[in-house]
């Protein structure tokens, strides 16, 4: 009689396994960043919102570079052109358009420059590594784990509902064209995480699959934490009197 031996550890069922990753971010996602927080409670100067606006620019403009890189791992038409649309909706299909085209509007309704945003010259170098470290890891990691990492998009929508509010209630000196980025996110993020959500359950059919997903989404969120931690260090150095301290007129905005 043979007797054949189940795994040493079952895989999660979809149910299970979808909640875990669904913890993961709602632990570790960078809403929790207490730069984050600060912004959202608009306690932020205009000097701090423009780093933010700039340094995030370079991790936008590095959307599509992964997302082309994930599209070449892709083995069906069909999850290519579903994941190629990632790509048109950051690019856009000609020139003006698009969440990039989008961000350096932002960018403008800021005060900010668009040919220095474009330059990247005030990128942080904290912020470079951070940004070199996701688009490599969707270079060189499995598909599943590049896709998993994707999966920041789960919570994102209500992040971006929240980020338009405080913008509008407490930094109205950025006007509300600016804040276009932002309103698309909201249901592009859905779309985005629910075919990548259907994605991963399917391919992640092992418990050492399962975990593996988990482990690049747990990256990603660091890599979205890191950028902050960057950001927030600089600012606190600027308010401290380092280079590029704080005028006057980027105290922070009454309430």
């Amino acid at each position: 009689m043979t007797t054949t031996l189940a795994p040493l550890t079952e895989p999660w069922s979809p149910a299970e396994f979808e909640a875990r990753l669904r913890a993961v971010g709602e632990a570790r996602y960078h809403d929790r960043h207490p730069f984050n927080v600060r912004m959202h409670q608009g306690d932020l100067t205009r000097t701090e919102v423009r780093s933010w606006i700039t340094n995030r620019f370079h991790y936008q403009r590095h959307i599509p570079v992964k997302d082309a890189l994930i599209t070449a791992k892709l083995d069906s038409p069909r999850l290519r052109r579903m994941w190629l649309r990632r790509i048109e909706d950051h690019d856009g299909r000609s020139e003006g358009e698009g969440g990039i085209e989008r961000w350096l509007r932002l960018g403008e309704a800021a005060g900010l420059d668009r040919r220095t945003l474009l330059s990247g010259e005030d990128v942080l170098p904290g912020v470079r590594m951070a940004v070199d470290g996701y688009v490599n890891f969707c270079r060189l990691r499995p598909t599943l784990e590049a896709v998993a990492a994707s999966l920041t998009e789960l919570t994102a929508p209500d992040l971006m509902r929240r980020r338009i509010e405080a913008f509008e209630r407490h930094y109205p000196w950025i006007s509300a064209e600016g804040l276009g980025y932002f309103r698309t996110r909201v249901d592009q993020g859905r779309r985005d995480s629910t075919e990548a959500l259907d994605l991963v359950l399917q391919w992640a059919r092992t418990r050492t699959d399962q975990e593996k997903a988990l482990a690049a989404l747990s990256f990603k969120c660091d890599v979205l934490w890191s950028l902050l931690d960057a950001v927030q260090y600089a600012g606190r150095s600027e308010q401290a009197g380092g280079p590029g301290r704080l005028g006057q007129d980027d105290r922070r905005e009454p309430k």
